[in-house]
This record gives structure tokens, C-alpha cells and sequence, in this order.
């Protein structure tokens, strides 16, 4: 017997095929059967579905996709987990994440990636894809087992963490990634320009005692690798970017049509660096938060089409280890259960993009990044869906969360934007109230 699941009466938004009405979605064996827009017009008055879903009132959209999250397995499960992880992301509308190999030992060979692979099988959530680490040991001197890692399915390479400082290892990098055609991201921070700063380089840094991370450090290693993939045409992808100047240089590269991309997260989006003033750890993040300036910039570059991923850079960490001082305190945000409404209340709301612009940049276009068959509702693909509903309001409560680490300063929060299921490959794998 086929496995039929009828969704019905959404809004579905599928910006890969130009699509924004109501419609119904016909899943079929896991697969997309079927978008009709009028249900009684078509063979789905004619039959009894297994499955139906009254998406009135709500967004169907191709399921959401993140190209970086930290997981933290293997070496630091206290933390996080493939499974723990997985059920996050499917809680918060992801049918794909792309885990960073910053782990312990980090990603970096193809035992490596089969390791993740098959832990993300046992946890049945969400697809788990993931970046090979660049060098061994993310120590950016020697390249690692790149080819393996591409064969094995990594989709891409990074030192995520540390950026790599030695201009002729990227270069080489690059080369060799261009034999795979799979991405290269880079976190852009040149170490001698950063030192052993902890949050925005400025006045407040100053005025709290702090060292400081100047905006320079993203720029210059940013200009520099933009030169390379002007040497090799491969494509380079910027991890995270959080200044005016970083996204001054993508689009200048960009109107070079050069093969580059990048990211933003939602802290760049809604927090600066006076938010560092109680010296709460959980505003401590790299790359740091900066100021209402480079707000306005990523703001603006977004609504220009110049950045090309929303991402959360979801980083959890143990509470033990966030509430040490400022200066010792590990960096980032778990953030990855309230993005939606992070974004929403970051683009939508103050009239940024509306819901096709959101939806675009978290699903057509980081599936085009990493290379993957994914953001899109058409007919044949898999069947990864997510429905949302745009006006349930609702506050963040970091006691809810599905993944183990509550580091995240937007408890309390009042957003809108909420989950409502989860499909995927045809499964119903969140359904808001009963998982």
C-alpha cells in the first residue's frame, strides 16, 4: 500500500518554482506526487487519503535548511549530540543541517564523516550533513584528507573556529576543492590582527576592561581570500559575516562575478556589543557582536540580495562553562529552537523581506551552497515540508528546549513565527503539542 499524506489549504511559498498561492501538496511514498492549487478541480476530491493536514491559515514551505550548526559529537556529547541536536532542528522546521567538524577529534577524514552519517541515521530526525575539516587538526598547516571526505559525502570544508592564516594552505585549499567541486567556508579572523579579544574592538570594549576584536580581522582575511577564489574560481563561501566592511567587499566581488557566497546569523542581526555591558557570557560570541552600524549593513545587503543564507550557527555549551568570567568563557549561542522567530522579528517585522525573501535564503539558496538537492516543492523531489504558522506569537523559553545546552540570551523574548510540523522524506517528524 502507497503512503499518501495530503496537506491542504496552505499558503505554500516555494521560491525555487516561483510559487506563492494556496495550494495543496500531495506527498506520495515519500515523495512530492502533486502541487494543485484548486483541491476541487482535482483527483484529490476523488480519494481517501491515509493522512490529511488542514494547513489553512498556515505556511507550506520547502523544509527549512541550516548550513551551520555545531553538534559537538564526538568529543563533547555533554554538550550536544547528533540525536539531541537532530530533534532541535526538527522542532524548530529543519529538514537539513550541515554540522561543523570542529569537534573532538575534529572531522577529518572519511571514517570521520561515515561516523556522523550513521548517527544521524539512529536519530531519524533530520538529514545531518557536514564540512570536512580544511587541515588536520583545524591547525590550518597541513591539508587534510579532502578527496576521502568529499567522496565520503562531506559537502564542503572549514576550520570553522579558526580561520586558516597561512594564505598558500588556502590556496591550496581551494585547489584541490575545486577537484570535487564541493564549497570551501572560511571563518574570517586573522588571529594576528584579533589577538586574544573577546568581543567588539571600541568604546565599550575600553570602558569594560575587555581586549577587543577589531573589525579588521574579518576584513583583511576576507579581501584575501576573495583574491584567491579570484585565482582559482572556486567556490568560496564567508562563515558568519558581522561588518559593514566584510559585506562592502562581497558585493564588490560579487559584481565580479566571482563564485562567492555568505551567511548571517540572527545575533548579528538583533544584538551589538552593548549588550556585553553586564558581561553576561551569553552575548560573548566570535565574531563578536558589533554595532547598530553593521546591522544596518547586513540589513540592508540582505534586502539587496547580497547575502545568501540565514543561518543560526547554533553553538551550545554547558552552563558550568558559561558562567566563567568574561575572558575565559567559551564563545557562541544556542539558538538553533528560536531562529524562526529570531529572523521574523529581524527582517519580517521591520519590513526587511517579506515571508518568499525569508524563505528563499532558508532553503533554495543554501541547498545551492552546499549542493544538495533540497528547497524545493517540486514535483519528484523528496519530501522535506515544513508549515509554519506567521502570526502565532509566542516567548522563548530555554527551559523547553530540545537541545541539552540553554546558552541562549533570548530567553524571555516575546516573537512570532511559530512551527507547527515538520515533514520529512513523507514522515511526520515534529508536530507542535505532541512530539
Amino acid at each position: 500500500m502507497k503512503s499518501e499524506l495530503l496537506i491542504k489549504n496552505g499558503r505554500v511559498i516555494d521560491p525555487a518554482n516561483a510559487i506563492d498561492k494556496k495550494c495543496n501538496v500531495l506527498i506520495v511514498d515519500g515523495v512530492i506526487a502533486e502541487v494543485a492549487e484548486e483541491i476541487q478541480n482535482s483527483k484529490f476530491k476523488m480519494q481517501n487519503y491515509r493522512t490529511v493536514i488542514d494547513a489553512t491559515g498556515k505556511l507550506v514551505v520547502p523544509g527549512l535548511i541550516d548550513i551551520h550548526v555545531h553538534f559537538r559529537e564526538p568529543g563533547d556529547e555533554e554538550e550536544e549530540t547528533i540525536a539531541s541536536g537532530s530533534a532541535a532542528a526538527v522542532s524548530a522546521g529543519f529538514t537539513s543541517v550541515v554540522c561543523m567538524p570542529n569537534t573532538r577529534p575534529p572531522i577529518e577524514n572519511e571514517t570521520d564523516v561515515e561516523y556522523v552519517h550513521r548517527k544521524a541515521r539512529q536519530a531519524r530526525k533530520t538529514h545531518v550533513y557536514l564540512m570536512g575539516a580544511i587541515t588536520k587538526g583545524r591547525a590550518g598547516v597541513e591539508l587534510a584528507e579532502m578527496g576521502f571526505m568529499a567522496e565520503a559525502g562531506a559537502v564542503g570544508f572549514t576550520d570553522d573556529g579558526n580561520g586558516v592564516q597561512d594564505p598558500a594552505v588556502m590556496l591550496r585549499a581551494l585547489k584541490y576543492a575545486g577537484m570535487f567541486d564541493v564549497v570551501v567556508a572560511q571563518h574570517c579572523q586573522d588571529e594576528r590582527i584579533a589577538g586574544s579579544g573577546v568581543m567588539n574592538s571600541g568604546y565599550h570594549s575600553t570602558v569594560l576592561g575587555l581586549p577587543g576584536i577589531d573589525k579588521l580581522a574579518e576584513e583583511a582575511m576576507l579581501w584575501r581570500d576573495i583574491q584567491l577564489a579570484k585565482k582559482t574560481k572556486v567556490r568560496y563561501h564567508a562563515q558568519h559575516v558581522s561588518t559593514a566592511g566584510a559585506i562592502r567587499l562581497i558585493r564588490d566581488g560579487k559584481k565580479d562575478s566571482l563564485p562567492i557566497t555568505c551567511e548571517v546569523t540572527p545575533h548579528h542581526l538583533l544584538l551589538t556589543e552593548e549588550n556585553c555591558a553586564e558581561y553576561d557570557t551569553n552575548y560573548k560570541v566570535n565574531p563578536p557582536l558589533r554595532t547598530e552600524r553593521d546591522i544596518e549593513a547586513l540589513r540592508e545587503a540582505i534586502a539587496a540580495g547580497v547575502v545568501d543564507a540565514l543561518v543560526t550557527d547554533h553553538a551550545p555549551h554547558l552552563q558550568s562553562e558559561k558562567e566563567l568570567e568574561f575572558l575565559a568563557a567559551p564563545f557562541g549561542i544556542a539558538s538553533l529552537e528560536c531562529s524562526l522567530g529570531l529572523y521574523e522579528k529581524a527582517l519580517i517585522s521591520p519590513g526587511v523581506l517579506n515571508w518568499v525573501g525569508l524563505i528563499r535564503l532558508m532553503t533554495e539558496k543554501p541547498a545551492k551552497i552546499i549542493g544538495v538537492d533540497k528547497g524545493t516543492l517540486g514535483k519528484g523531489k523528496q519530501a522535506d515540508v515544513t508549515i509554519i504558522d506567521a502570526d502565532a506569537e509566542y516567548t522563548i523559553d530555554v527551559r523547553s528546549f530540545r537541545s541539552k545546552s540553554r546558552n541562549c540570551p533570548y530567553h524571555g523574548w516575546r516573537v512570532k513565527g511559530k512551527v507547527e510540523k515538520t515533514i520529512v522524506g513523507g514522515e511526520i517528524r515534529f508536530s507542535a503539542g505532541v512530539n
